[in-house]
């Protein structure tokens, strides 16, 4: 089954993508502690990170011409976050810098028997998107339109101008807001965390809170990443479900960010629509390979290293 929506012709940008930003503090140990004991660090590190800018950062290395809006601090985290993006090749000249602002922090606790990660964050009202950070010119040079889940009323209004102007627009859904139903219309195609089907919709069953979410948005692929489990996604009434590729895990955070960045790589690949199950194989190969280190982005692939991943699981 392939994709029912094409992507329009070649643009200035690829994708522009709509988000958050922050800096890590990763913090890893032997395993996960219990309540009130002292647990030794074995390494702590300092990387940016946060789910628009990792996605943003994926989508550069695999070769595709970027664009990232967000709002940065006014201290050395915000200068280290927004110079790191362009290193990585990551259109950042639209980005707001807010004077007397502390930059948006994150404490990752990741446990190296695992690779799976606890996230403490913080992050300053004044960092939110606002609808004038993002401007009609930026969207309409685009072919694809990434958002996010917060800062709903921004992202509802951009995803909706952008369809105005022939823009294909995906969501990235982890958490729920005022106003998240109707960003949910606004989306062509749907990727949400684990957690939130049955939180949007009360349906413990995932493939029945799957269809619901389906039916309100009218989204044209409903996807929900189901970490080592794979992905479950919804596509005119059918489920296809993928499996994850088996990696030595050493920290998944940012996962789900890069499966939706190899997910909009592999449907600029293919604009008329690629069949839905290689879409998803690519976007799950994309996500494993992203594990192999610790950080939002540091082990982000290539599309070398995505394309030698799937001919391996070809056999």
């Amino acid at each position: 089954m392939k994709l029912a929506a094409a992507l329009p012709s070649p643009r200035p940008l690829d994708v522009v993508v709509l988000g958050e930003n922050s800096m890590d503090l990763v913090a890893t140990v032997g395993q996960y502690p219990r309540p009130d004991v002292k647990v030794e660090l074995s390494d702590l590190t300092e990387r940016p990170g946060g789910e628009g800018a990792a996605a943003a950062v994926g989508l550069s290395r695999l070769g595709w011409r970027t664009k990232y809006i967000g709002r940065f601090g006014d201290d050395s985290w915000g200068r280290r976050g927004r110079r790191a993006l362009a290193n990585e090749g990551v259109d950042v000249e639209n980005c707001v810098t807010v004077p007397g602002v502390t930059s948006r922090i994150a404490i990752v606790l990741v446990d190296s028997s695992s690779g799976s990660r606890t996230v403490l964050w913080r992050r300053a009202r004044d960092l939110a998107l606002e609808g004038d950070d993002i401007e009609d010119d930026m969207l309409r040079q685009a072919r694809v339109l990434l958002v996010g889940s917060d800062d709903v009323q921004a992202m509802t209004a951009a995803a909706r101008r952008a369809r105005g102007q022939d823009v294909r627009t995906v969501g990235d859904l982890e958490r729920i807001h005022p106003g998240t139903d109707a960003l949910l219309r606004q989306l062509d195609v749907v990727i949400m965390a684990a957690s939130f089907p049955e939180a949007f919709t009360g349906i413990p069953q995932p493939g029945a809170a799957l269809r619901a979410v389906a039916e309100q948005s009218g989204a044209a692929l409903t996807c929900v990443t189901l970490g080592a489990e794979g992905c479950l996604a919804l596509v005119a009434g059918e489920e296809i479900r993928v499996p994850a590729f088996a990696v030595d895990a050493v920290d998944t955070t940012g996962a789900g960010d890069l499966f939706r960045a190899g997910f909009i790589a592999r449907w600029l690949q293919e604009p008329a629509g690629p069949e839905v199950g290689d879409l998803l194989r690519y976007a799950a190969a994309v996500a494993a390979l992203n594990c192999r280190g610790r950080g939002a982005w540091a082990s982000a692939p290539r599309a070398s290293e995505v394309d030698q991943l799937l001919r391996s699981w070809r056999g």
